[in-house]
């Protein structure tokens, strides 16, 4: 075979890659869409991916299942989506916390988080809120921090998860202000609200959706949000700058992913189906009653932000000792 024969062969078999995907994109999706889920029901992922399924049912024509795969700090739902069939028909809802903490948590990964998946959109992001059992007797972050500086210990704080955002931050709100509390894991932020609300744990450091109706309601106290400016849903809580901690801030984000290998026109089609899903006034108007912000990235675009965000929570973990043991 001479040179001119191979370089046909290569452009035939192009050509025929080329025109099963675009066929594939023509008739995807032709059965149910599922959104593996990481996290158990409630909190800022789970609410997310329940944001989305709705609607984006609605603009592609099929249903879109939420199925939460809890576990193994979330290694269950990704290593299941690594491995599945990169057809664009199970999908990873992809938490932050997870996704970029992991890889700096954990020697033998079972995932790769930019090899293993192809991103589809950013869906969600959100601030988090200190908030704290009514028992504790503070009424604003200053208090807190002396409080907690004359009782080293004596706290319990509650995390979704070893290697969750809601460790890491706490961890890293330790060090900044020099407290001392002990770290309680939970499978997920419900279980981590019934403790904290029960005061068996006194203190979370979470996203707005798991706790902000006990805050509104009195049942714990919120003594800042982490993010730029106040929350829409508990305007009276101040930001860590405004109660006289400048320096911490603390963001999650929530995206939704497809198996590496997934063709281009089905991730392109899904991009658009989730960016028409998450303009729509109805949804808009779900996130802000449930305390999260709408924020829609390109696959280009989240694919920047995760390499950026890679190596500054690699450096966070690693400066704060932070281990799953």
């Amino acid at each position: 075979m001479n040179h001119l024969q191979i370089v046909q062969r290569f452009l035939v078999t192009v050509s025929l890659v080329l025109g099963i995907s675009v066929a594939q994109a023509q008739t995807f999706p032709d059965r149910p869409i599922s959104l593996i889920v990481p996290n158990p029901p409630g909190g800022l992922v789970d609410t997310s991916a329940r944001l989305l399924s709705e609607p984006l049912s609605r603009v592609i024509g099929q249903p879109v299942i939420v199925d939460n795969k809890p576990g193994a700090s979330g290694n269950t739902a990704y290593q299941y989506v690594a491995k599945a069939k990169p057809d664009g028909y199970t999908l990873l809802i992809s938490y932050s916390g997870y996704h970029v903490g992991n890889p700096a948590l954990m020697d033998k990964l079972p995932w790769d988080p930019i090899k293993d998946f192809s991103p589809i959109a950013l869906l969600t992001v959100s601030t988090n809120v200190i908030a704290v059992h009514p028992s504790v007797p503070v009424n604003n972050l200053k208090e807190f921090i002396a409080y907690a500086k004359a009782n080293p210990g004596k706290l319990n704080y509650a995390s979704q998860g070893n290697g969750s955002v809601s460790h890491i931050g706490t961890e890293i709100f330790k060090q900044s202000t020099g407290v001392d509390m002990v770290h309680v894991p939970y499978k997920g932020s419900g279980p981590a609200v019934q403790d904290v609300l029960a005061g068996q744990v006194q203190v979370f450091i979470t996203t707005p959706p798991s706790v902000m109706q006990h805050v509104q309601s009195g049942k714990l106290k919120g003594l800042a949000v982490t993010g730029k400016s106040r929350h829409p849903g508990m305007p009276n809580v101040p930001t860590t700058a405004e109660a006289g901690l400048p320096g911490f801030q603390l963001e999650s984000w929530v995206a939704l992913y497809a198996p590496a290998g997934t063709p281009a026109p089905v991730v392109a089609k899904l991009t658009e189906s989730v960016k028409k899903s998450l303009a729509l006034p109805e949804v808009k108007e779900r996130s802000d009653a449930a305390g999260v912000e709408l924020r829609y990235l390109t696959p280009t675009a989240m694919d920047a932000l995760l390499k950026k965000e890679l190596p500054y929570w690699n450096k966070a973990i690693k400066s704060a000792n932070i281990t799953l043991d």
